[in-house]
């Protein structure tokens, strides 16, 4: 087999009008960059192409440049299949203004919509997803009126409901990446710090009759890759597009502590600095117990990481991110998917298997919206179209869910002095309403399903208990009436044994909570 090298402008040149297109990536990492903007120029510079449906796991990109946001032009793309867009922010102006038609799908079920692709199964039978937003009783995962075609069905199957979300029809083209390709095209991702799906996408486009397209950083000799380290067999590659400054996140060049070729001193990494946003995320490691295995979430989520390392704990704990990460300290923003001194690295699909299955025991997510019946909404609010990512699969079958935010958005200016909480300004808008906009997370589903909910902010924290959101703790310097109750869009239930939040979360240096961890009764390892 003789190895087809070609530059990302001739990689660009072979997409065609109204083709169906398949990008690997996540987050910050495992984009085909070099291909993704000679796309982009080739549209820009009239040539095309044109009408293209694109599928798209998550989000890819460093929310306003780069992956997926060199996709986003009208005309370019006609249709979406996404499992999130709130790392290429210009897609959601294409989403909002009816522009194109737009899917959004959990991520879980988006991984494993490539497998049933490359299987040619008419789709993915999954509980995930029913009494939200991708329930066709609601919107079906339809994002803006002008897209009518139904992809979600509701069926009934041995006494339950479940959702069989379709695949969209046959793929023509995929764009992936991997670290090194032989002579015959055998593609290994040693230098990658996630493995993603990519494997499934060339198997779903070559089975298509389609054209595989995969960027790598260096060319090596025929043979030479070790066959537990190759993940995509070279008859599956049509084309290998060589890009030898390839970034492994968008904000590292390269770092051999993310993908397991080295281990860092846990010691060097830097505490955050003590803002409000880690005040939250220091609240939020409170909910932490022994042996827990657990999902962090994009955002003030991502930051409990830094306060377990700096607490010591890291090591008692399984942090993971849904981008198949097990173990090491999660990255966010651009290194978000990633992890510093991780422990293994799975293909996606199979970290999804084990959250769908309930397998993790915590979960940290963020929040936009939460109403008085403890509903949450991440997915659309205001301009926003960002998606569900991995919040629903997780939401829906983890045994706790801890919701990190800030109680108000917008322009806030709020810090900490003298060991208390001090609001200089309030945000512009509230994110506890009324009614949520979207129905991301469903609390009366929680309910049934016996999950514990909590929803964590810089100033107040909240339990989900007899179906009411009930605040339980105040932060010292917090007013109850002026600086809760009034930025809320309806009064709580006040628990009798209402509280400080614990004092140390305001003191600068470690909280010192390693002792006391030790002490916590420890999650079962079982599964209920």
């Amino acid at each position: 087999m003789t190895l087809s090298i070609i530059t990302a402008e001739q990689a660009a040149g072979l997409v065609r009008d109204a083709d169906t297109l398949i990008v690997g990536g996540n987050g910050g990492t495992g984009a085909a960059e070099a291909i993704l903007a000679a796309l982009e120029a080739r549209f820009l510079d009239g040539a095309g192409p044109h009408g293209l449906t694109l599928i798209n796991i998550t989000g890819v990109g460093a929310v306003t440049e780069k992956g997926l946001c060199h996709l986003a032009h009208e005309g370019m793309i006609a249709r979406v299949i996404g499992g999130n867009f709130g790392l290429q922010v210009p897609f959601m102006r294409l989403v909002r203004d009816e522009l194109i038609d737009a899917y959004n799908f959990p991520q879980g079920v988006m991984s494993q919509l490539c497998r049933a692709m490359a299987a040619k199964h008419p789709g993915v039978l999954t509980h995930v997803g029913l009494k939200t937003y991708m329930d066709p009783r609601q919107d079906g995962g339809r994002m803006n009126a002008r897209t009518t075609l139904p992809l979600v069905e509701l069926l009934e199957l041995q006494g339950q409901e479940w959702l069989l979300y379709r695949v969209p029809g046959p793929p023509s083209f995929a764009i992936i990446r991997g670290t090194s390709a032989d002579e015959d095209g055998y593609v290994s991702m040693e230098h990658e710090g996630t493995t993603r799906e990519d494997l499934s996408i060339a198997q779903a486009v070559h089975n298509a009759g389609g054209t595989v397209i995969c960027q790598v950083k260096r060319i090596v000799k025929r043979g030479s890759l070790h066959p537990q380290m190759v993940k995509i067999p070279g008859f599956l590659v049509d084309h290998v597009v060589l890009e030898p400054e390839q970034m492994q996140t968008y904000g590292t060049q390269y770092d051999p502590a993310r993908c397991g070729e080295t281990r860092v001193p846990v010691a060097m990494i830097a505490p955050d600095p003590l803002t409000e946003r880690r005040v939250v995320a220091r609240r939020a490691a409170f909910e932490l117990r022994p042996r827990d295995v657990v999902n962090l979430g994009v955002g003030i989520s991502a930051m409990i990481p830094n306060v377990a390392a700096e607490e010591g704990i890291e090591d008692l704990i399984t942090l993971t991110v849904e981008s198949g990460v097990v173990g090491g300290v999660p990255g966010h923003a651009r290194e978000f998917g990633t992890a510093i001194n991780p422990r293994a690295i799975l293909d996606q699909a199979y970290q999804f298997d084990f959250y769908d299955g309930g397998g993790l025991t915590c979960a940290f997510l963020s929040f936009a919206e939460v109403d008085e019946a403890g509903n949450v909404n991440v997915t659309r609010f205001g301009d926003r179209r960002d998606g569900s990512g991995g919040f629903i699969d997780i939401t829906q079958n983890a045994k706790r869910l801890v919701f990190n935010g800030t109680m108000t958005g917008g322009k806030l200016d709020i810090g900490v002095e003298n060991n208390r909480l001090s609001i200089r300004r309030d945000g512009a808008f509230r994110k506890f309403v009324p009614q949520v906009g979207q129905i991301s997370f469903s609390a009366a589903l929680a309910a049934e399903r016996g999950q514990q909910v909590s929803y964590v902010t810089e100033r107040a924290v909240f339990q989900l208990e007899q179906g009411a959101v009930t605040l339980t703790e105040i932060a010292p310097g917090a007013r109850l009436d002026e600086d809760v109750l009034a930025h809320m869009g309806f009064r709580p239930r006040i628990s009798p044994d209402l509280r400080e939040m614990d004092a140390r979360i305001f003191r600068p240096g470690p909280m010192g909570i390693g002792r006391s961890f030790l002490e916590l009764p420890a999650r079962t390892r079982k599964v209920a």
